[in-house]
C-alpha cells in the first residue's frame, strides 16, 4: 500500500508579522484557508470565526455536489454574520476581515467556494493551473484590460482587496463553481503569503517533486520563507484517490483557528470602508491590505492618478540623477579649464618646447599640448640644462616659461 500521505495542511506567521492571521482547515472531504485583515487581533479574530462556521458542515453528508455548494456557501455567508456579531460585542474590532477559499470534495466532483484573494489551484498532468479568481483591485484592471497580468505584479496597489469576508458587508458575494476531478488531481489552497512571493512554476516543480503532500507542504512553506516570508504563509493540499476519502489521517486545524479564541481589549485603530489611503499607495505598507468598493468611472480616474504618480516619480528620479552628473561635469570643466592655465618646459623629441597644460593624464588622454616650440636644439645644450629640460621645468605662467627660454636660448652653443 502507498503509504504517501495525499492530504496535509500546514501554517507558518512569516519572518516579519508578530502573529499568524492565517487559519487552515483539512478534513474528510471538506478544505479552506483563511487570510484574516484588520490589525492586532482582528485579523485573528476574523479568519477563525470565518473556519469555525465553515467547518460546522464538515462532518456533514451531502446528497448532491449542488447541495454542498449550497450548504459551503451558507456556511461562509455564516461566518460573515459571526464577525458582525463579534463587531457588536468588542467594537474594538470594527473593520476586521478575511479571505476564504473552501472546497469538499463529492465523489468525482470538487465544490468550491471562494471570496478574497487566497487562492484554490490544480495540478494535473504536471500543470499547474489557477482555479479561484482573485478579487482585487488589480486583477479588475486585468479583467477589463487596463493592465497586464506582468504590470499587475508590481502594481502599487495589487494588495487591495475589492471583496472580503467582514463586518462590513451584511450580503457577500461568494464565487462557486462545481468541477470535476479524477484520481491524480493534486489541489493546492494557500494564502497569499505563498502565491504572493513565490512564482507559480515554482510552486509546480515542488509538488511535482514532493508526492507526499506532508513533505510538498513543508517544502512549499519554506519556499516562500526562503524569500523573506513578509506575510503568513498558510498552504493545504488534497491528494485525489480512486475513493471518495481523501482525507489527512485526521482534521487538522492550523493557523490562528487551532489556538483559543481570544478577543483583545486595546483600543486600536478600525480599518475605513474605503481608504483614504488609497489615494495615497506609497504610505501603505507593501503586505497591508485594503478593502473598497468602486465602479468602472471611478477605476479610470484611479489609473490616471497612478500614472501621474509614475510621471511624477520617473521626473523626481530624472532630477536626482541629472543633478549629481551636471555637478561633476561643472566640476570636470572648472578643473579643464585650471590644467590650461599652466604652462611647463619640455622635450619634444629634439627641440626645447613650451608645453599649456600639466603633465599628468587622464588614462590615455593627455591633458597638454604643445604650446610653442622654440626651435632650440636639444643637442645644442650643455648635459645640466639638456637633463633639466628633458625632466620638464615647472613655471608659474606663460611670461615665466618665455623668460626660461631666454636664459636657455643664451646658453645654447650654435653650429
Amino acid at each position: 500500500m502507498d503509504a504517501r500521505l495525499l492530504s496535509a495542511a500546514g501554517s507558518h506567521v512569516g519572518r516579519v508579522r508578530a502573529s499568524n492571521q492565517d487559519s487552515g482547515y483539512a478534513g474528510t472531504h471538506l478544505f479552506m484557508v483563511a487570510d484574516g485583515m484588520g490589525g492586532h487581533a482582528g485579523g485573528d479574530v476574523a479568519s477563525s470565526l470565518a473556519t469555525q462556521a465553515v467547518t460546522a458542515v464538515a462532518d456533514e453528508l451531502f446528497d448532491s455536489p449542488e447541495t454542498a455548494q449550497h450548504e459551503l456557501v451558507n456556511a461562509i455567508i455564516a461566518g460573515s454574520s459571526e464577525l458582525s456579531e463579534a463587531v457588536r460585542e468588542h467594537p474594538e474590532l470594527a473593520g476586521m476581515g478575511t479571505t476564504v477559499s473552501a472546497m469538499v470534495r463529492h465523489g468525482n466532483k470538487m465544490v468550491i467556494a471562494h471570496i478574497g484573494d487566497s487562492r484554490i489551484y490544480l495540478l494535473r498532468d504536471g500543470v499547474l493551473d489557477q482555479i479561484t479568481t482573485d478579487h482585487t483591485f488589480v486583477q479588475r484592471l486585468v479583467e477589463t484590460g487596463r493592465i497586464t497580468a506582468d504590470e499587475a505584479l508590481v502594481h502599487p496597489r495589487r494588495n487591495v482587496l475589492m471583496r472580503v469576508l467582514g463586518d462590513f458587508e451584511n450580503a457577500p458575494i461568494i464565487d462557486s463553481t462545481i468541477l470535476d476531478t479524477q484520481p491524480g488531481d493534486r489541489w493546492l489552497l494557500c494564502s497569499d503569503g505563498l502565491c504572493g512571493y513565490v512564482p507559480e512554476n515554482t510552486i509546480a516543480r515542488i509538488m511535482l517533486e514532493h508526492p507526499d503532500a506532508g513533505e510538498a507542504t513543508t517544502a512549499l512553506i519554506q519556499a516562500a520563507l526562503d524569500r523573506g516570508a513578509p506575510d503568513n504563509v498558510t498552504v493545504v493540499i488534497v491528494g485525489v484517490t480512486e475513493t471518495a476519502i481523501s482525507a489527512v489521517p485526521k482534521p487538522i486545524l492550523v493557523g490562528s483557528a487551532s489556538l483559543p479564541l481570544t478577543f483583545s481589549t486595546e483600543p486600536r485603530r478600525t480599518t475605513q470602508r474605503i481608504s483614504t489611503r488609497f489615494f495615497q499607495p506609497r504610505s501603505v505598507p507593501v503586505e497591508a491590505t485594503e478593502t473598497f468598493e468602486a465602479d468602472e468611472n471611478y477605476l479610470d480616474k484611479v489609473i490616471a492618478e497612478d500614472r501621474k504618480r509614475a510621471i511624477r516619480r520617473r521626473i523626481l528620479w530624472a532630477v536626482w540623477v541629472s543633478v549629481p552628473i551636471a555637478l561633476l561635469g561643472v566640476l570636470a570643466a572648472y578643473a579643464y579649464q585650471w590644467t590650461q592655465e599652466q604652462f611647463y618646459i619640455g622635450a619634444d623629441e629634439d627641440t626645447v618646447v613650451i608645453y599649456q597644460g600639466v603633465q599628468q593624464g587622464i588614462g590615455s588622454i593627455p591633458l597638454s599640448t604643445v604650446h610653442t616650440d622654440t626651435g632650440i636644439r636639444l643637442d645644442s645644450l650643455p648635459d645640466y640644462v639638456r637633463v633639466s629640460v628633458i625632466h620638464t621645468i615647472n613655471v608659474a605662467d606663460l611670461n615665466e616659461a618665455r623668460s626660461v627660454v631666454e636664459r636657455i636660448a643664451n646658453v645654447a652653443v650654435n653650429d
